[in-house]
């Protein structure tokens, strides 16, 4: 059966996947927008096809994309064909990927993460740069960890920006969202050692003794760890700046922290 080609920017589908750029659209909708074969190549491998892939008219033939459409169509999705400005528009980019997918949200509930199944896991207040959130969810899967926790008023991990720095492991890490209040009652079930970032804390980030499962707190970019959730650790660490730094990004200090602690485990 031959896919359906859009020629026209005005086409509700078109508009449709262009406002996924919004984060009151991605809400609303419940999907987000992923860009490039290899990145749905990823989706594929977690059990993840696309509500929709768009394909470029010049894209090459590829057996992944082929079983892109596959799956997509097994999965109930569409497939449907662009133009090359189509695709320009819908990634704002001059020199867009030719393959583009919409994909539905996946958070996971608080209380059903398991944190046995993974050495360590992320939690966040109130990261406010989507690249950096990207970057994190990249760095936890390379880590081997079981997710990020994003708590109080966070970036959208969903966004275009997120998602592009997550480069894939947004479909392999889970994702779950919280209040502060309700995140610090689910802290109080943690079996596991629970360490907060600050640059006023006394023991360095490979002096904290670790009991797995860590959870590992991290504070925005611009004020830190607040009083509150620090209060909630089991121990503070800082990483010692040698430099003229006076600290490091959010997601570089993640990673650190995060091989610090599953070296230990």
């Amino acid at each position: 059966m031959s896919e359906r080609l859009i020629t026209s920017l005005t086409n509700d589908t078109v508009k449709a996947v262009r406002a996924l750029h919004m984060r009151k659209e991605r809400e609303q909708s419940g999907r987000f927008l992923a860009e490039g074969l290899k990145f749905i190549g990823e989706a594929l491998d977690q059990g993840r096809a696309p509500r929709l892939l768009l394909v470029g008219q010049d894209a090459r033939p590829h057996p992944l994309l082929d079983r892109a459409r596959s799956e997509t169509l097994k999965a109930g999705g569409e497939v449907v064909a662009v133009t090359h400005p189509i695709l320009a528009k819908i990634s704002r980019k001059e020199n867009p990927q030719t393959v583009l997918g919409v994909f539905d949200q996946a958070y996971t509930d608080l209380d059903a993460i398991d944190p046995t199944t993974a050495p360590a896991w992320v939690a966040l207040e109130q990261v406010r740069d989507p690249g950096n959130l990207g970057t994190i969810i990249r760095t936890a899967d390379a880590a081997g960890a079981g997710g990020v926790i994003l708590i109080g008023d966070c970036c959208d991990p969903f966004s275009t920006e997120a998602v592009r720095a997550t480069m894939g492991s947004v479909f392999a890490v889970q994702i779950a969202r919280a209040s502060v209040e309700d995140f610090l009652i689910w802290r109080a079930r943690w079996p596991g050692s629970v360490i907060g970032t600050r640059l006023d804390a006394t023991h360095g980030y490979r002096d904290a003794p670790v009991r797995a499962p860590a959870l590992i707190l991290m504070g925005n970019e611009q004020a830190g760890l607040t009083d509150r959730l620090a209060a909630a650790c089991d121990l503070n660490v800082k990483i010692p700046m040698r430099g003229r730094a006076d600290s490091l990004n959010l997601a570089i200090a993640t990673g650190v922290m995060l091989y610090a602690v599953t070296e230990k485990s």
